[in-house]
Order: structure tokens, then C-alpha cells, then sequence
């Protein structure tokens, strides 16, 4: 018999089972460590040296480290997480929202250029009477009249 069908042979379908499952383990408790040197940077309420403290215990004794943590802060961990989630929502929503309130002009802006255009000429009595209505009744800005045409660059 070959070394390769030897090998086959001599590694039952059990043994494969258990050796993904602590592979599987062996992956998940790195995940774990991970999440929790990143709550350990996370918690405000900790002092540096604390969390030097804990990042020290964590990385030299991994083990015991993470097994202490989960049992010591484990309870505040997902809450931490979670209020993380909800300012980085919360920040991204007052991004979306300035953002999208900047792209059109309020109705006192609109009627600032109005006055703007009328005491410099660039539209009529009438003209700004008539854009001031549209931009109080609501039906939107004061339209293309009221936007001044700039000369070309030639003339």
C-alpha cells in the first residue's frame, strides 16, 4: 500500500470531524479575543491603565485572559457595542441630513437673491413680485427669470 492510502486509511471519518471542530474553535476564540481587545479600547469608563492592564493579561495569558474578561465585562460588552452602533447611525444620519437640507435653498434665501436681483436690476418690480409669491405659497423657487446670465469670458 502507498503512504497516501495509508494516510487515508489510518484517518477515519471522525477523526476529520473533530479536527474541524476544534479548527472551528480554535478560529471562533481568535474572533473573540479580537472583539475584545477592541471593547477594551472601546470602554470609556476604563482608565489607561486599566485597559493597559487588561490588554496586558489578555495578551499574555489568552486563555485565562479572555476567559476573565467574558466573566469580569462580558455583561457590558454587547451594550457598548450597540450604543457604538447607534452614534455611528446617528452621525451618519445628521451627515445624510445636512447634506441633503444643503442642496436646495430655504425660502429666506430665496427671497434675499430676490431682493438682491431687484436692487440691482437684473429683474423688475413685477418679476420679483410675482417670484416672491411662488417662493411664499410653497410651489417652489423663484425660477429661471431671477438668475442672473453671466457675460462670456470673450466679451
Amino acid at each position: 500500500m502507498s503512504t497516501a492510502t495509508y494516510l487515508a486509511y489510518d484517518y477515519p471519518l471522525l477523526s476529520m470531524f473533530w479536527t474541524m471542530l476544534w479548527f472551528f474553535l480554535w478560529i471562533l476564540w481568535f474572533i473573540l479575543l479580537f472583539r475584545i481587545i477592541v471593547d477594551i479600547f472601546r470602554d470609556d469608563g476604563m482608565s489607561g491603565w486599566a485597559k493597559a492592564g487588561w490588554l496586558v493579561f489578555v495578551i499574555l495569558l489568552p486563555f485565562l485572559g479572555v476567559l476573565v474578561y467574558v466573566i469580569a465585562r462580558g455583561k457590558n460588552m454587547g451594550r457598548r457595542e450597540i450604543d457604538q452602533a447607534r452614534q455611528q447611525q446617528q452621525q451618519f444620519d445628521d451627515y445624510v441630513r445636512e447634506t441633503a437640507g444643503s442642496g436646495r435653498p430655504s425660502s429666506a434665501d430665496e427671497l434675499t437673491k430676490l431682493s438682491q436681483l431687484r436692487a440691482s436690476g437684473h429683474i423688475s418690480e413685477d418679476e420679483y413680485r410675482r417670484a416672491k409669491e411662488l417662493v411664499l405659497s410653497g410651489h417652489g423657487p423663484a425660477g429661471a427669470k431671477h438668475e442672473p446670465t453671466a457675460p462670456a469670458a470673450g466679451t
